[in-house]
């Protein structure tokens, strides 16, 4: 196993890292591990934290809505005339 020494951490980084370790109610050590391996996608997909505020679409979903949208991309040519 790597050990890793990080320096010249910004005061405001340090702080925030120790806000994230008490919200976790975990190691400072353990919350930078899984900081780190979220942000580079190691172990997990990576996610830009999105998806639990937009939610998701079953492929049957999605197969209805591009479905009920095809015509969006249609011109009509009478409207350019």
């Amino acid at each position: 196993m790597k050990t890793l020494t990080v320096r010249g951490v910004p005061a405001e980084l340090g702080r925030a890292l120790n806000e994230e370790k008490r919200r976790r109610g975990i190691s400072l050590n353990q919350t930078v591990l899984d900081l780190l391996k979220q942000s580079l996608g190691v172990g997990t997909p990576r996610s830009n934290g999105l998806g639990r505020f937009a939610g998701g679409w079953t492929d049957a979903e999605f197969r209805e809505f591009e479905a009920a949208t095809r015509d969006f991309g249609k011109i009509d040519p009478e409207m350019w005339e």
